[in-house]
């Protein structure tokens, strides 16, 4: 396990240099109607590789002017898009995932430096880029409804789906590429134009993403504008001509935005929070159960909404089970992704939020609770803390209850399963949740059981873009991936003729 880190230096950020720009030479510009724009503001921000600590670009901070000129691009592209047929769309989209796999490494690399991900996640995450838009360029030319018919004497009746129109997408920094894509992808298969904004941390792969798309998508149809939430994601849920905002981040991110767009009464697609309870039962297999953890609970240093967090286990395996977490933390090779695809685990997202999660850790001190590894921040360069196991955890323990986010995995013990149930349905959040144990009967009922959007049974963060991916309770209300998602971005119309003579 590594603590410290030689420090490296930062790769270029794409195969050619920038456009240069009129505010500032080094600054990254938004993305606008077909091609980078320097914005109305000369404000700017460092983009930061969390591994090294270092900035290695420059960001303009986009303004409510900013906003304003991208949804009129998307909004003058919107009167030509919806009108393709989905056959016309699908084949843009496709064309566009053949752009992203032939650009798959580069985005990858930019994806690990500035999001500090392992570069086999990084990888991942461009391939389910790719499988997302060629999966919604499929949907979009085989979506099903109730059938026309007479249902009123003499009246022939047909359901017609439509666009909204457009759509301002907010995006967080966990995963910056295949979020983006989550959302772009049955945005403009459906026949609506979007506004993009990506976290102001890591807007580096969704501004070359447009880059790459611009000889692909008609120009206004994806528009980029990087920015503050208090700025660019208030401007985008006012403005009135966004039609539907939707947002993947924090919960106090999706009721800011729900709070800004109810004035208008605009929809709100909201993929929120979670604090995933992972229910282990003595029959389980418990090297499955340790390994499923290591991965959905550190790989992404536990920077996901869906991340295995709070393991919940049958007394009698409680001391086995932990010995096997604490060896897989313990094995985790940690570091900067540009010192190999050995690296399994890289740091946190900023200084401020590694600040937050040590925060997290010292209160649980303070309650009693004990780090069986891990822990803490190590020394060295970069935003890192290693993976951390939690154990002695007191009923209603802060670390049970919010959301950390980063490489903390908690082990509570119970003797019933009724309790173990009530406990992890005890949270205000509702996005996942996985069940482990080898008895069918079990595995068959407890789904039904436990109040998330989506249950697992012997896995955990295991997707499939076929399947919706979405919350309940204060995990939000929308749905990403599946034809699913293709029905949160579109209206439906009743159309009625009367044929009588």
């Amino acid at each position: 396990m590594t603590e410290t880190r030689p420090q490296t230096e930062a790769a270029p950020l794409t195969g050619e240099d920038p456009a240069p720009v009129d505010v500032e030479p080094e600054a990254l510009p938004h993305f606008v109607d077909g091609a980078r724009w320097t914005g109305t503001g000369t404000e700017t921000r460092p983009v930061v590789n969390p591994a090294t600590g270092q900035p290695i670009a420059r960001a303009l901070c986009g303004t409510a002017a900013d906003v304003d000129h991208a949804v009129a691009a998307a909004r003058k592209a919107f009167a030509e898009w919806r009108q393709k047929t989905p056959k016309d769309r699908a084949d843009v989209m496709l064309e566009a995932a053949a752009v992203v796999e032939t650009h798959a490494e580069e985005l990858a690399r930019l994806e690990a430096a500035n999001a500090g991900k392992p570069m086999p996640l990084a990888r991942e995450d461009v391939a389910g880029t790719i499988d997302t838009l060629r999966f919604m360029a499929g949907a979009v030319r085989a979506q099903q409804s109730i059938s026309a018919g007479e249902y009123v004497a003499g009246r022939t009746s047909m359901i017609v789906r439509e666009p909204v129109g457009v759509v301002a997408a907010i995006t967080p920094w966990n995963y910056p590429l295949l979020t983006a894509a989550w959302k772009i992808g049955p945005i403009l298969a459906a026949g609506n134009t979007c506004v993009l904004k990506p976290s102001e941390q890591t807007p580096l792969t969704a501004l070359r993403l447009a880059e790459l798309l611009a000889d692909v998508l008609p120009a206004g149809v994806l528009n980029v504008v990087v920015g503050d939430g208090p700025v660019v994601g208030e401007a985008l849920a006012t403005h009135p001509d966004v039609a539907l905002v939707s947002v993947t981040g924090s919960v106090r991110s999706g009721q800011a935005v729900a709070r800004a767009a109810a004035e208008s009464l605009k929809r709100v697609h909201l993929e929120l929070g979670g604090k995933a309870p992972v229910l282990v039962f003595a029959d389980a297999d418990l090297d499955a159960v340790a390994d499923g953890v290591a991965f959905a609970g550190f790989g992404n240093s536990g920077q996901d909404c869906g991340a295995a967090c709070r393991v919940l286990v049958e007394e009698s395996v409680y001391d086995d089970l932990v010995a096997r977490l604490v060896s897989r933390a313990e094995a985790l090779a940690v570091g900067d992704p540009a010192e190999g695809d050995h690296i399994e685990m890289g740091p946190l997202v900023t200084q401020a939020h590694r600040d937050r999660v040590v925060g997290f850790l010292d209160r649980a001190y303070a309650e009693g609770v004990r780090a069986a590894t891990g822990g803490k921040a190590p020394d060295g360069d970069g935003f890192f803390v290693l993976p951390t196991v939690l154990v002695n955890i007191p009923d209603g323990a802060e670390c049970t209850r919010e959301e950390i986010f980063g490489p903390v995995v908690t082990v509570e013990t119970f003797t019933r399963e009724d309790a173990m149930v009530a406990a992890a349905n005890g949270t205000r959040y509702g996005l996942s949740a996985s069940v482990w144990t080898e008895n069918a009967r079990r595995a068959a009922d407890l789904p039904g059981r436990l109040d998330f959007g989506t249950v697992w049974v012997n896995d955990h963060l295991a997707f499939a873009t076929e399947m919706p991916w979405g919350g309940f309770k204060s995990s939000g209300y929308g749905r990403d991936l599946s034809a699913y998602a293709l029905d949160d971005y579109s209206r439906t119309k009743h159309v009625m003729v009367n044929r009588t003579r």
